[in-house]
């Protein structure tokens, strides 16, 4: 059964600041573009250096459409199939800027145990743990991930109620006691691989995620 526990931030986030925001032009190896106007904060909870990406028509959207990301050096940046974020955040960016809404881009690695652990539990799935299981045997939480700052982030951005990109109910769940009003969660795209589909699977069946697999019927 998937863990629950206690968040730092249950009820109104404590306020955050935007502290700089600029433009930056997006291209990704598939070759689709985008522009983002990239916030940074001040005031964050966790003291972490999150990023807001306004795509599209942010300003103008009254119910923007938002999925926070959490940072995946393997998948985001060396295309690693093992899990699927990189398509997840390459999906998210094409339809946030058609919508207009902002990526969350949040310094949370492993659900929160960071970069080495995460890499010492993929070991420990190759002799068979699933993802959940594997964090566990290292002493973490089977996902550490506090919703807080995004929180804090929506609100220095004047965003009070969102569609939510995400497959993930924990994340609806956080935001919504967080004082962020979720008006209806979206899922995004199943991007399986050979390689990830016994993560996906666990993410279905451990965690609710909306996940149509073969595999976890």
């Amino acid at each position: 059964m998937f863990q629950t526990r206690q968040l730092t931030g249950v009820g109104r986030a404590p306020g955050a600041a935007v502290r700089r925001q600029v433009t930056v032009p997006l291209r990704f190896p598939d070759g689709y573009a985008s522009t983002a106007r990239v916030f940074t904060f001040e005031g964050l909870a966790d003291g972490r250096e999150h990023l807001a990406l306004g795509l599209g028509d942010w300003r103008g959207a009254a119910t923007p459409l938002v999925r926070p990301h959490s940072e995946c050096l393997t998948g985001d940046v060396f295309g690693s199939e093992r899990c699927d974020c990189g398509p997840q955040l390459r999906e998210a960016v094409e339809r946030i800027t058609e919508s207009g809404g902002f990526v969350l881009y949040l310094r949370q690695e492993g659900r929160g145990i960071g970069l080495y652990a995460k890499l010492d539990a993929y070991a420990l799935q190759d002799g068979g743990l699933d993802t959940y299981e594997a964090n566990v045997a290292l002493g973490h939480g089977e996902d550490e991930r506090d919703y807080t700052a995004a929180a804090q982030m929506l609100r220095a951005l004047g965003v009070e109620r969102v569609t939510l990109l995400s497959n993930n109910p924990d994340k609806e769940e956080q935001l919504d006691q967080l004082g962020v009003t979720v008006v209806e969660r979206v899922p995004t795209g199943v991007h399986v691989s050979p390689a990830n589909v016994r993560y996906l699977a666990a993410k279905a069946t451990r965690s609710a995620h909306t996940i149509d697999l073969p595999a976890t019927r």
